[in-house]
């Protein structure tokens, strides 16, 4: 059972940005590599005394530097690298003389600088993103806490300096969207919340240097004065090691997403003191009055629902509930009408027990329940659910922890939108109406009427469009996934430089346009991996793939034998056998992994009902 525990009292910073609530698989960060200047320098101090589990290296990074061609360790070695670049030398000591500002063209002319510089400096620290796939994160500037503009009217102004760190985070933003594999981490914005008064030294030293506040060693007594210079924590509250947490908590988050550890494909919602305050039936009857109040938190929940949504994650309501009053309420209820039932891709109002519920939601979805966070206020309704599906995550008990959860956590983020991510819940309910069709027809009849077509794209190098969610698809299912084998960016960069291939395939039927749903990973004659959506399963869709592979296989060798495996996965179970229904002969079976064989000479079954396109 996993409860998302309720923090109320005493929340770090990094537990605040970066919940762990929905946590529950361990992904063990084995090497860092950190680049950078003073701050970068101060991680690296800190980071491996903080977390001695994980090996630290550093490279200084300062001015137009070059990195070496190999760092202290291998670049395989590395899970992930940190690139800090220091804002003083992209500023340059210009900008210290503050009155030069009020020159015309001054601060344009550092911040055309500023941008050139960046441009030469993030190529330098991408090296080994370039030449390996190295993971890489790229840490924003901290913005100055106060303006330093020379008049009120001037604050936030082209000659602000305030103004021109923005703009050079937005630009940085843009200049790390050309490479692959890398993504900003908003250091900013760890700094803001912890608050920069407690961080930030630009209260004592000068505006360009974006390092973390600390006292000189000097000003211990060592040089004598009229009047001892005392601790600075006596003026200058210093939260250097949240901050440090915090930044830290970013990095493993971050890394998490792009992982795609215990992502989050649905969340399920109560009705009742959950997505809204009081129970329908009691608190909104005409002859109550004053109604429940609807600002506050539910506002911020109803906005969550369809943040949700933009990032392709699925939401259902499962209530105890009359469904038609409900719908007859809804729009009393919900006010203002930010949220309507039909944004819901599943809705199970009525009053059967919600764990009969959640999993009809789950088979209409076609996931598991691993998978599915369910929002519920009732304790006895979590726990209910938690004991049928010891794998879902239940939350819902303080509707305050609710939306910064949902949308803050790790494993409802995705490290980048995809096309199939943003037709999920079209595909979803294309493939409900599908299901319904099938319950009134035969199996023959309803795979002849789906009028289903594939289209095949060959995957040769990291860069095509395609690849992106060749690996989201890899690295997200767990039915059908042949091999349960889940790949880092610089492994399936290796794995293509080496000669191999993904056969990626997208699927349209008369219902829907379901996407890219598989990935076949080709190495010379061998299938290595196969991979598919189970929004297309019993359309005998993985047969016909298998047939386009071994044709091009044997184009590309002749006519050898191809080969295949399957490893028996707790979850699996729905492609054990599709090598077998493809026509391929079982070879052996060795520690739970099944070897197949199809002979030379040998096609493999075919498939009528299929067109490819």
């Amino acid at each position: 059972m996993i409860m998302v525990q309720q923090k109320e009292q005493g929340m770090s910073a990094a537990e605040f940005l970066f919940p762990s609530d929905l946590e529950r698989t361990e992904k063990k960060i084995n090497r860092i590599l950190l680049v950078g200047s003073c701050l970068t320098a101060l991680y690296f101090e800190q980071f491996k005394i903080r977390h001695p589990e994980t090996a630290f290296d550093y490279i200084p990074y300062n001015f137009v530097s070059v990195l070496p061609q190999k760092p202290p360790s291998p670049v395989e070695s590395y899970d992930l690298q940190y690139v800090q670049i220091p804002l003083r030398t992209l500023l340059s000591d210009r900008v210290i003389e503050g009155f030069h500002f009020n020159e015309p063209g001054f601060a344009e002319k550092i911040l055309e600088d500023a941008k050139n510089l960046l441009d030469v400096m993030l190529s330098a620290a991408m090296v080994y993103n370039e030449s390996h796939g190295l993971l890489t994160f790229v840490s924003n500037f901290i913005v100055p806490q106060m303006s330093s503009a020379s008049s009120l009217r001037g604050k936030g102004g082209s000659r602000d300096l305030v103004t021109i760190v923005h703009q050079l985070n937005d630009y940085l933003n843009e200049r790390v969207e050309a490479y692959k594999n890398a993504y900003v981490l908003d250091v900013d914005a760890v700094a803001s919340a912890i608050g920069k008064r407690y961080v930030l030294d630009d209260v004592v030293y000068f505006y360009s240097h974006g390092g973390v506040t600390f006292q000189d060693w000097d000003d211990f007594g060592a040089i004598a004065r009229n009047e001892p210079i005392p601790p600075l924590e006596t003026v200058y509250p210093i939260k250097r090691d949240e901050f440090l947490d915090a930044a830290y908590r970013q990095i493993v988050t971050s890394y998490r997403t792009v992982h795609q550890v215990d992502q989050v494909k649905a969340v399920i919602f109560d009705l009742d003191n959950t997505l809204w305050r009081g129970q329908l039936a009691e608190h909104y009857r005409p002859d109550v009055q004053p109604w429940p109040r609807t600002d506050g938190w539910p506002l911020g929940v109803w906005e969550a629902i369809h943040y949700l949504r933009s990032r392709g994650i699925l939401v259902a309501i499962c209530s105890k509930n009359d469904y038609e009053t409900v719908k007859q309420r809804w729009d009393d209820v919900v006010n203002p009408k930010f949220v309507a039932l039909e944004d819901f891709a599943s809705l199970k109002i009525n009053w059967q027990p919600k764990a009969e519920n959640i999993a009809a939601i789950c088979k209409e979805f076609n996931i598991k329940p691993k998978s599915v966070v369910f929002v519920d206020d009732n304790p006895v309704e979590r726990a209910a659910v938690a004991s049928a599906f010891p794998d879902i995550r239940v939350m819902g008990g303080n509707p305050y922890l609710t939306r910064r959860i949902l949308l803050w956590s790790a494993e409802t983020q995705i490290a980048q939108m995809t096309a199939e991510s943003e037709r999920r819940e079209d595909m979803i309910r294309g493939q409900i109406v599908r299901e319904e069709t099938r319950s009134a027809m035969s199996r023959e009849e309803f795979l002849a009427s789906l009028e289903c077509r594939v289209a095949f794209k060959y995957i040769t190098d990291t860069a095509q469009p395609e690849f992106a969610r060749a690996l989201e698809l890899t690295n997200k299912t767990n039915q059908f996934n042949t091999s349960g084998k889940r790949w880092a960016f610089k492994e399936v960069a290796d794995f293509l430089k080496d000669g191999g291939q993904l056969l990626a395939f997208t699927v349209q039927d008369k219902f829907t346009d379901y996407g890219l749903v598989g990935v076949l990973y080709l190495k010379k004659s061998e299938i290595v991996q196969y991979v598919m959506s189970c929004r297309v399963l019993g359309m005998e869709v993985e047969e016909f793939v298998v047939a386009e592979a071994v044709a091009h296989v044997r184009k590309a060798h002749g006519n050898v034998r191809v080969t295949a495996s399957v490893h028996e996965l707790p979850d699996n179970t729905p492609c054990r056998d599709v090598y077998l229904r493809a026509g391929f002969r079982e070879d052996w079976v060795s520690e739970g992994i099944h070897y197949y064989i199809l002979d030379e000479g040998k096609n493999p079954k075919g498939t009528s009902h299929i067109k490819a396109v």
